[in-house]
């Protein structure tokens, strides 16, 4: 059971983002050495599932979050590409923005040198082309870098979870299996030694 409490220390080996591996039981008795031990064990794993389960339920909703993003930053970009490539004697631009969900207004946008980027917390700044597209893409790399991460974290924490449903199952059983085998040791004896209590 020691070796339980050291896969959440500081020392148990983690993924590169820092979720430590799930302790993989391959013999129960290295556990537990006594069916005392058998509840202690069994709630420490399922206080490790349930912090996988957390980890995955917060990774999904960052990985959502990003998936939305994406899209997002990819079209802005898009659209500074393409404003990059006007040339100062071209007529202006007739376009539609959104201002809301279903709402859209028109607008005619000359040659320019900058555009205007929401930076997030009702913030918007105004950057030379050049500069906006670098921000960008940068930002693009690390949205895709960021997702590529939870995918792999969402990948690992499945794996965890299961390494500690299994181990689970493996300390019940051998729980199972000892008290079947003292039930069994205390019928097999003769009838005048059934003394004992009613679990024999």
């Amino acid at each position: 059971m020691a070796e339980v409490a050291k896969a959440g220390s500081k020392d148990a080996p983690t993924n590169p983002r820092g979720i430590p591996y799930a302790p993989f039981v391959d013999k129960v008795e290295d556990y537990v050495s006594s069916r005392a031990e058998v509840e202690g064990a069994l709630k420490s794993f399922q206080e490790m599932i349930s912090k996988y389960q957390f980890m995955e339920v917060n990774t999904q909703r960052r990985a959502a979050g990003l998936k939305d993003k994406i899209p997002d930053i990819q079209k802005t970009l898009e659209t500074v590409r393409f404003i990059k490539t006007r040339k100062e004697d071209s007529d202006p631009l007739e376009s539609f923005f959104e201002l809301n969900d279903t709402l859209y207004a028109k607008a005619n946008i000359p040659y320019t040198e900058e555009v205007n980027l929401w930076l997030g917390a009702n913030v918007m700044l105004a950057y030379p082309i050049p500069e906006a597209e670098t921000l960008l893409e940068s930002k693009l790399d690390a949205a895709q870098s960021s997702l590529a991460n939870c995918d792999e974290d969402l990948d690992f924490l499945r794996e965890q979870i299961t390494t500690m449903e299994v181990a689970t199952a493996r300390v019940y059983n051998w729980d199972v299996g000892m008290r079947r085998k003292e039930k069994g040791d205390g019928k097999g004896g003769e009838d005048d030694e059934k003394k004992g209590g009613p679990n024999g």
